[in-house]
C-alpha cells in the first residue's frame, strides 16, 4: 500500500491536477446587478456564469453582505434563470497596455470597438492603481499650449494641472474637447467617452478629433446603454493607460467627457449595493471615489513625466452648484465654465471669463504676460456687467474715459475671443495678440486701486 503523504505529493506533480474551484447559484437579479449564493470569491475578481449549456457571462464581484455576493456584468442576462450556476475564475480583469492602443477605439475592457483588427503590439496588466506619494510629483511649472486663444491667453494652463471644464448640453462642449485634442501639445492623447450616446461616440471621433490627431489617441468608450460597472470601468481603464504612458516619460493629455456620468455609475452602483443616499441622491462613496480618479492625473518625477488632465462636468439645468460640481471643483486645479448666455449670442468658444479661473496660471507665464491678460479679463468684465446700461443709452460718453477705450476695442475684443474649430493658434501667437491691448495699462492704477 503506497505512503499517504508521499502519494498525495506524486498527484500534485501530474501535469492533469486542476485547482479546487469553488461554485455558487444565482439567487436574484435586478437589472445588471446579480446577487449569488456560495461563493468566497474576493471584489474585483471574476466569475463565469452558466445561462445555459452553451451560454456563459462574465461578472465582476463588486461586493459582499454574509453569505450573499453581489456580482455585476456588462454582459446581456436574458436566458438568466434562478439557480444557475456561478464558477469563481479567481481571476481579476486585466487591461492590455502599450503603443499598440494608439489610434484605437476600445472598450472598457479593453477590447477593440473600430474595425481595425486585434490589438497588436501590447501586453495584458491588472487594473490597479499605485499609491503616489504628493512628494514625489514635479511642480507645475511651464505652459500648455491647447490651442485655444482664450485658454492659452487669459486661463492658462499647466502641463501637469486638472481643469475641469463645467457645461450644460448644447454649449460647445464637445467642439472644445476636439479643438484641444487637435491643437494640444502632448505626446499622447487619452479619451474617455463615458455614458455618451452611442451616435455621438461615432460624431466625436470623425468630426471633432480627426484622423490626423487621431493616430496620437488613445478613446476609451462606454455608451449611455452600458452597465453602470462600464461605465465606471472606462473611466478608470483610460486613467490607467495615461498612467503607462506616464511612465514612459511621454506627456499626456486626459479628456474625459464626463465625470458627472463617471458620479451617476457611482451612483448606481452605490445604491444598488444598498447605500443611503445623500445630497441629490448620490451616496458618500461617490465624493470618496471621485477625489481618487482625479488625483491620478499630475506630474511625475519631471516635466516629460506628466498627465494634464481635462474633465467635462455637466451641470444639471446649467446649476453650478450641483454636487458633482462642488466636489469636482474643491479637486480641481481650476475650472472653465461654458455659458449658455454666450452661446445664444453666437460666441464661440462660449468661455465665461468672469466664472473661470486657472489657479496655476501665475505661475505658468511670464509677469508681462500675467499683466495684460488681468488687464484684458478686467476691462471685459467690466463691459459685461455695463452692457444692459450702455444698451439702454443711459451712459453717455465721455463719462468714464475707460469705458469709452473699452467701447472703442470692443469689436476686437470679440474677435479675440471667438475661434473657429478649424483655426489653431499656438501659445506665443496668443501672447501677441494679446498685446494688442496694451493700451488698457493707461487704466492701470486704477486696477489697482479695484484689486
Amino acid at each position: 500500500m503506497k505512503d499517504g503523504p508521499q502519494h498525495f505529493a506524486s498527484l500534485t506533480k501530474q501535469t492533469d491536477w486542476q485547482p479546487f474551484c469553488v461554485s455558487g447559484k444565482v439567487h436574484r437579479v435586478s437589472g445588471f446587478l446579480i446577487e449569488a449564493t456560495g461563493l468566497k470569491a474576493k471584489i474585483g475578481s471574476l466569475c463565469s456564469i452558466y445561462c445555459s449549456d452553451d451560454v456563459q457571462i462574465t461578472a465582476e464581484v463588486i461586493g459582499f453582505q454574509a453569505d450573499i455576493t453581489y456580482l455585476m456584468t456588462s454582459e446581456d442576462v436574458i436566458g438568466l434563470s434562478p439557480g444557475a450556476g456561478i464558477v469563481q475564475l479567481n481571476e481579476f480583469p486585466k487591461i492590455p497596455l502599450g503603443d499598440g492602443l494608439l489610434g484605437r477605439v476600445i472598450n472598457s475592457e479593453g477590447k477593440p470597438l473600430d474595425t481595425k483588427g486585434d490589438l497588436t503590439n501590447v501586453t495584458l496588466s491588472l487594473l490597479k492603481f499605485d499609491t503616489i506619494n504628493p512628494l514625489s510629483r514635479a511642480l507645475i511649472n511651464s505652459p500648455m499650449d491647447v490651442g485655444v486663444k482664450t485658454i492659452n491667453s487669459l486661463l492658462t494652463l499647466g502641463r501637469g494641472q486638472r481643469v475641469g471644464l463645467f457645461a450644460g448640453t448644447g454649449v460647445g462642449k464637445s467642439i472644445l474637447l476636439g479643438m484641444i485634442t487637435k491643437y494640444a501639445e502632448a505626446d499622447v492623447v487619452v479619451i474617455s467617452l463615458v455614458g455618451e450616446r452611442g451616435r455621438e461616440v461615432k460624431e466625436f471621433i470623425e468630426e471633432n478629433v480627426g484622423q490626423q490627431a487621431l493616430s496620437k489617441t488613445v478613446i476609451v468608450a462606454s455608451p449611455a446603454d452600458s452597465s453602470p460597472l462600464s461605465r465606471i470601468k472606462a473611466a478608470e481603464t483610460a486613467t490607467f493607460i495615461a498612467e503607462h504612458f506616464k511612465n514612459k516619460n511621454k506627456r499626456v493629455l486626459l479628456l474625459m467627457d464626463s465625470i458627472t456620468r463617471y458620479a451617476h455609475a457611482l451612483r448606481e452602483l452605490g445604491l444598488a449595493l444598498g447605500e443611503p443616499p445623500t445630497a441629490k441622491g448620490y451616496p458618500p462613496s461617490v465624493f470618496a471615489k471621485i477625489p481618487k480618479l482625479i488625483e491620478r492625473a499630475g506630474n511625475g518625477n519631471t516635466q516629460d513625466s506628466s498627465i494634464t488632465g481635462i474633465y467635462t462636468v455637466l451641470t444639471e439645468g446649467d446649476d453650478i452648484h450641483d454636487p458633482v460640481a462642488d466636489c469636482a471643483r474643491g479637486i480641481l486645479d481650476g475650472h472653465i465654465v461654458l455659458s449658455r448666455q454666450i452661446a445664444e449670442e453666437g460666441h464661440y468658444p462660449a468661455i465665461d471669463l468672469e466664472q473661470s479661473i486657472s489657479r496655476v496660471m501665475d505661475r505658468v507665464i511670464d509677469k508681462d504676460h500675467l499683466k495684460l491678460a488681468k488687464l484684458f479679463k478686467r476691462c471685459f468684465i467690466k463691459y459685461r456687467q455695463n452692457k444692459d446700461y450702455i444698451t439702454l443709452g443711459a451712459y453717455q460718453k465721455g463719462a468714464d474715459p475707460e469705458l469709452d477705450l473699452i467701447l472703442e476695442k470692443k469689436p476686437l475684443m470679440y474677435a479675440f475671443l471667438q475661434q473657429d474649430a478649424n483655426a489653431k493658434f499656438d501659445f506665443e501667437t496668443c501672447k501677441n495678440l494679446l498685446k494688442e491691448f496694451e493700451c488698457f495699462s493707461k487704466f492701470s492704477a486704477a486696477a489697482k486701486v479695484n484689486e
